[in-house]
């Protein structure tokens, strides 16, 4: 078994929650399989993103990301996901496409600092099929992350429907994720595919291909492990949010996508799709019951998941 462990979900509940848990607590990692989403569906989202990113330039830059907004075509070399944690890297070396909640929803809130609105998400012209695809992919990975959810909490020893009434209108993202073959003359010293970060949110899927080049987890002694491609598996990490929901019981890992390795002649693209769950705008983020000792104050006081995110977003700017 590698670094990260792989998890059928299908199997018994009580043992797949003991499992997850396990997993939660020593890594922040895990795949699963066995979770039944439609391989039609993943074949079809995997069709549609990589024919957006072989668009001509002018084409993608079209539906780029407003200024001061998350949705839309991330341009290439542009993003540096190390300055979340105030590291100056060079840009990372990828272009993404980001898909919001449904059009025109706004969250309204009595905290200036956490106010949002959800501007709608730019489609392409040229691609009318893809607003279609990509919105039942996301729903159907809500649906999936739900499910993972449930299991999380009986692993925590709670009940399955624990997490539901904060993720009822989730402002979860579907970002698309291109990692072009570039000659490794082009790389600059400190450069990544993805540079070290963690998650914000609750949870994050990720489906991954297996090109050299790919996602590696960060141990708790600093050293970094590649995470294998399973065939049919998504990866899932534990985000800041939930690592704050669970008093740090679990871990929000720092993770990051390196450049292919140096014997890597040719063949090095690389397509991801990562759904990054989000609970409701207005959960209360605080100290679940069982992840703090009797009599212990809870590390963090609550938060809702909408100033927390927009803490975490704000940090990068």
């Amino acid at each position: 078994m590698g670094f990260v462990p792989t998890i059928d979900i299908s199997g018994d509940p009580v043992v797949v929650a003991a499992s997850i848990d396990a997993a939660c607590r020593e890594i922040g990692f895990f795949q699963i399989v066995g979770h039944d989403l439609d391989p039609g569906l993943e074949v079809e989202a995997r069709s549609v993103a990589e024919e957006f990113f072989r668009l001509p330039i002018d084409d993608r830059i079209a539906v780029s990301i407003p200024d001061g907004d998350a949705y839309g075509y991330g341009s290439f070399a542009v993003e540096r996901l190390a300055a979340s944690r105030g590291d100056d890297t060079p840009p990372d070396l990828k272009e993404t496409f980001s898909v919001g909640p449904p059009s025109g929803r706004s969250e309204p809130t009595s905290d200036p600092a956490a106010a949002f609105v959800f501007s709608p998400t730019p489609w392409p012209e040229v691609m009318p099929e893809m607003e279609h695809v990509m919105r039942r992919y996301y729903d159907a990975l809500a649906d999936l992350a739900g499910r993972v959810l449930s299991s999380m909490a009986v692993g925590l020893g709670l009940g399955p429907g624990t997490f539901e009434p904060s993720i009822d209108r989730h402002t979860s993202a579907l970002r698309l994720l291109h990692y072009p073959d570039i000659g490794l003359g082009h790389v600059l010293p400190g450069q990544l595919r993805a540079g070290a970060h963690s998650d914000y949110g609750t949870l994050t899927l990720l489906l991954q291909d297996d090109a050299p080049g790919g996602l590696q987890v960060c141990s708790v002694d600093g050293d970094w492990h590649d995470v294998a491609a399973v065939d049919g598996a998504y990866v899932v990490n534990v985000g800041d949010a939930l690592e704050r929901w669970t008093n740090d019981r679990w871990r929000s890992t720092l993770h990051r996508v390196a450049v292919p390795p140096r014997d890597a002649a040719s063949g090095c693209e690389r397509h991801s799709i990562a759904f990054f769950h989000n609970a409701n705008w207005d959960a209360v983020i605080e100290c679940l019951p069982g992840c703090v000792a009797s009599g212990v104050d809870p590390r963090y006081p609550p938060v809702t998941a909408g100033r927390h995110l927009m803490d975490k977003f704000r940090r990068t700017q």
